[in-house]
């Protein structure tokens, strides 16, 4: 076996086993252990991808020295009425606020960690218990299973009950997508960053057989005479 089909057969397996799913009908993050799918799909997700250059003096502008840098924006809604009609396990007495927590929980170090180092600290131990690495995954399909960082996190709530709990909100989330670059190869994380590039070269050569195909076709040209030349050249 070559080395990149190695390499591809071993991230699809990391890809597979960071979720112990099976493919998702729902979009969803992961957190460490704490699975959070989205109670409705979002309608639109805005992705922004930006090329990784030599830096602008260099005479190698044009080389790319790594993936490049990407972007997503998603709204997702959460609705406490729809909760209780789905029989999801919430509390209706509580809104939506498990729901948001558990979003919101992905922005906070653990509360453990935090009691511990006030403590150190208080005794005058100068080194404190360092934050321990959580690997956060947005889970968009079978295909998109990519290592991310919130970047942005606003909430707008809209309906109340009687003791103001939120009912109805929307989260608006900007991600930015972690690479192998960013994680390094061999972690976790950058295994299913580059299981994410592997599959865009296939879909990419995919796409461009395709294309060449239909295009041979139409114009009445029979690609395996051409096929022959080729491999006759070189």
């Amino acid at each position: 076996m070559s080395v990149s089909s190695w390499l591809s057969s071993t991230a699809a397996d990391v890809a597979n086993g960071i979720s112990g799913l099976p493919p998702l009908r729902k979009g969803a993050l992961i957190h460490g252990p704490m699975l959070i799918p989205f109670q409705y799909n979002p309608e639109r997700l805005t992705r922004t991808l930006s090329a990784s250059t030599m830096s602008q003096g260099s005479s190698d502008l044009l080389r790319l020295k790594g993936p490049p840098g990407e972007t997503i924006q998603l709204d997702i809604l959460l609705d406490a009425g729809d909760q209780a009609e789905r029989s999801s396990g919430l509390r209706l007495a509580n809104g939506i606020y498990p729901s948001l927590a558990a979003l919101e929980m992905i922005l906070y170090p653990s509360a453990a960690r935090m009691l511990a180092n006030a403590a150190l600290a208080r005794l005058g131990v100068i080194e404190l218990i360092p934050p321990l690495p959580v690997l956060t995954v947005l889970v968009w399909g079978p295909r998109r299973v990519m290592p991310i960082r919130i970047e942005s996190f606003s909430v707008t709530e809209d309906q109340f009950d009687g003791a103001l709990n939120p009912l109805r909100a929307q989260v608006s989330l900007g991600l930015k997508v972690l690479t192998y670059e960013d994680l390094g190869m061999w972690s976790v994380g950058g295994m299913l960053s580059m299981a994410g590039h592997l599959q865009r070269e296939v879909l990419a050569v995919s796409a461009a057989v395709s294309a060449t195909q239909s295009a041979a076709a139409s114009l009445g040209i029979n690609m395996s005479v051409i096929g022959k030349a080729m491999k006759g050249i070189l």
